[in-house]
């Protein structure tokens, strides 16, 4: 099986914890600052519960991989999807409060054990995915910072 990679992003964000939050575990939020290439399905009903079931699907031309998701770990202001598939590893969201708004803390702990399908990610998607992780983080500040002012 492969090493175990961690790519680690933080951005602040002025609006409440519980507002980040939920631009994190509501569907149609979610959908708005997620890659749009990246559509998030439920397995069941939406629930981001402990247990909660997810499919992240890419949408690219002629195939369409899939990682299964299930939240792990969940207390307020903090999500953990557990995923396996050709990733195998957590992606942890945490909101911590500060004086002016919100840390967002996004954690993608991982390990790909194709050593094929390893390389190739090492090769050519390592550092597309690591610019897309910031640009969403980006995206989520802006909704959460919408949102936040429409509830003022």
């Amino acid at each position: 099986m492969g090493s175990s990679q961690v790519f680690e992003q933080s951005i602040k964000i002025s609006a409440s914890a519980t507002t980040v939050e939920r631009c994190i575990i509501d569907r149609d939020l979610m959908h708005r600052w997620l890659n749009p290439a990246l559509r998030c399905d439920p397995v069941g009903g939406w629930n981001t519960d402990v247990g909660g079931k997810f499919r992240f699907v890419l949408k690219i031309p002629l195939i369409t991989p899939t990682l299964k998701a299930v939240v792990i770990e969940r207390e307020p202001g903090m999500i953990v999807w557990g995923m396996n598939g050709f990733f195998q590893g957590s992606d942890r969201w945490e909101c911590q409060p500060t004086s002016k708004g919100t840390l967002l803390v996004n954690r993608f702990e991982f390990k790909i054990p194709n050593p094929m399908v390893e390389f190739g990610f090492n090769q050519f998607a390592a550092q597309w995915t690591r610019a897309d992780m910031q640009a969403q983080l980006r995206r989520l500040k802006r909704v959460a910072e919408e949102q936040y002012r429409g509830l003022r």
